[in-house]
């Protein structure tokens, strides 16, 4: 009796064959160095290519209760934008400010950061422009990159589609937390602008985008540039003006907020005590022309607009009225455009307005904010 025939096989498969490239890993390798290199601090022990990046952790000694403090974020869907466009090392700076502002929010100094990158085809060129953004904005914000990963996922993702994520962890002195334990009423708040969209409510404007049947390639007077460059716009990195800022004799800072997914008053109402209610008043600052742009070209109610992005305030400061002047003026001189957009009031008889006030979100029981008034036209 003859054996059964077996079913024919592939014979030979190899790891390329099967959409995974080493040898364009190791040339994106080669070609991040100098970059990573330059994105460095003291404490960082070893180099490149370790199976772990090593931080010396002995000058923690001279805190006396240190606390660790550590986030992780991705950059969403504007890498949509950055792979329409083919540019992909401005992407890096959204990465580092989704991170690294957010530890600094309770006035941790970030020590050091990691990043993933997964991909559909490892193009070395292009993995070596992310991370090379991605070190430029760790050496902006003083965070040492110590280690990443790049990993190639064939029949998963197309060959150019990518996604970015980060982790960073930083330390503050126990004693030094910002945040709602801090903040009274009669407090201030300051409003940090935004260098554009940063990164986040981006499915919100693609959709836009695509309904109103705009090209990336699109010249818009309104932003002296194309659409493409406007939405590209890498974000703001604020940490090490912040901790500068904190650090800085004669100005008192009792609470920091990152204007990232919610908008700005849900966001200022997570750093907020439940007993206290801040009065925002839009007439003190004008959104720049992309905000507009989006809600006018979709039709998109200010209330959802005030949900999704930032509005042109990418930070707020509370801290009280007799560290106003010398906090605005250490920002300013950093390039921050800074000014007072409200104050803070005991909740228990502040009179709000019925429908527009945000409270602690993200499951936070913090407190309430209210925006008031319009834009300047």
């Amino acid at each position: 009796m003859s054996e059964p025939t077996a079913p024919d096989r592939p014979a030979g498969i190899t790891y390329a064959e099967a959409g995974v490239d080493v040898e364009a890993g190791d040339k994106a390798v080669e070609l991040m160095k100098e970059s990573v290199r330059r994105a460095t601090r003291p404490e960082v022990l070893g180099g490149l290519g370790g199976f772990a990046g090593m931080f010396d952790a002995s000058g923690l000694a001279r805190y006396r209760h240190p606390v660790l403090a550590t986030s992780t974020d991705g950059v969403g869907t504007k890498v949509a934008i950055a792979q329409a466009l083919d540019r992909h090392d401005t992407i890096g700076f959204d990465l580092v400010g989704m991170v690294v502002d957010d530890i600094v929010v309770c006035g941790a100094e970030a020590l050091f950061m990691t990043d993933y990158i997964a991909c559909g085809k490892v193009v070395p060129e292009r993995i070596a422009a992310v991370v090379s953004g991605i070190a430029a904005a760790c050496e902006q914000a003083r965070v040492a990159l110590v280690g990443g990963e790049t990993a190639e996922h064939p029949g998963l993702l197309g060959p150019d589609d990518y996604d970015v994520a980060g982790a960073a962890t930083g330390v503050v002195e126990h004693d030094d937390l910002l945040g709602p334990q801090r903040v009274r009423p009669g407090d201030v708040v300051l409003g940090l602008a935004s260098s554009g969209l940063h990164s986040n409510g981006y499915s919100l404007v693609r959709r836009v985008v695509r309904h109103a049947g705009w090209a990336l390639d699109r010249h818009v007077d309104d932003f002296g540039r194309t659409l493409g460059e406007e939405l590209l716009e890498p974000t703001r990195v604020y940490a090490a003006d912040l901790l500068d800022l904190v650090r800085t004799d004669g100005v008192d800072v009792h609470a920091l907020s990152h204007v990232t997914g919610g908008g700005l008053a849900a966001n200022l109402a997570r750093v907020l005590p439940p007993e206290v209610h801040a009065r925002l008043d839009r007439g003190c600052w004008t959104p720049p022309p992309v905000f507009s742009t989006v809600g006018g070209l979709g039709g998109v109610p200010r209330a959802d607009l005030e949900r999704t992005l930032n509005m042109g305030v990418g930070f707020a400061a509370v801290v009280p009225a007799d560290s106003v002047d010398a906090a605005t003026a250490h920002l300013t001189g950093r390039g921050i455009a800074t000014w007072v957009m409200g104050e803070v009031f005991d909740a228990s008889v502040a009179e709000m307005a019925a429908g527009e006030v945000a409270r602690g979100a993200k499951g936070v029981d913090g407190g309430s904010v209210e925006l008031v008034g319009d834009h300047p036209a």
